[in-house]
């Protein structure tokens, strides 16, 4: 029984990403269940017995990225980490994620208004929550000194914008490694907010 488990869990998770490729290349709305059938090479009825729905599909999705997030940044106020450090360590937290992880990240910040309720209030309520998480941080850091007097929403939107722009990397030719991405982002984002 155990074996069967494993197997249609395994099959289970290659349904989401397949999914998760699909939403961000077509987006939620435009792909539909024998899209994602044909993606993964079984019967569109077949798909039901991994999977109640593509909204299901598109809630595990974005609820294990968000839960990703979340658990990095708590860790990160329980540190004893400067709020500079903390903040480094956020920008190279999301450009891995979009790095490593390009179509769920993406899926997160794009197709999310595509969630039904009650998750999508859900997740209103844990990206708000993050966003200011992310802004006490910079806040705190002022406070200390470590950083400039940059408004905080200002800061967190220009390094979760910066992160999102991280979608167009993939789709283009440059030849620049993941690390010299990460190393050069987080260079130019934090000493845009460092105090000299």
């Amino acid at each position: 029984m155990a074996t069967v488990r494993r197997k249609k869990a395994s099959k289970k998770d290659f349904i989401l990403l397949r999914a998760s490729a699909m939403f961000r290349e077509k987006g939620f709305s435009a792909t539909s269940m024998r899209d994602l059938a044909e993606m993964v090479g079984i019967e569109a009825a077949s798909l039901y017995n991994h999977i109640q729905s593509k909204s299901e599909i598109l809630q595990e999705i974005i609820f294990r990225m968000t839960n990703d997030c979340n658990v990095h940044l708590e860790e990160l106020e329980s540190s004893n980490l400067s709020s500079i450090k903390k903040i480094e360590s956020l920008i190279r937290f999301h450009v891995q994620m979009m790095i490593s992880k390009c179509d769920d990240y993406t899926v997160m910040i794009n197709e999310w208004m595509h969630l039904s309720e009650p998750y999508l209030t859900n997740f209103n309520i844990q990206r708000h929550q993050y966003v200011v998480k992310m802004e006490r941080i910079v806040a705190d850091g002022f406070q200390q000194k470590e950083m400039k007097g940059i408004s905080p929403y200002v800061a967190v939107l220009t390094i979760l914008s910066s992160v999102r722009g991280l979608e167009f990397w993939h789709r283009s030719a440059q030849k620049i490694t993941p690390q010299e991405i990460e190393d050069n982002m987080v260079n130019l984002l934090i000493s845009g907010l460092k105090k000299n």
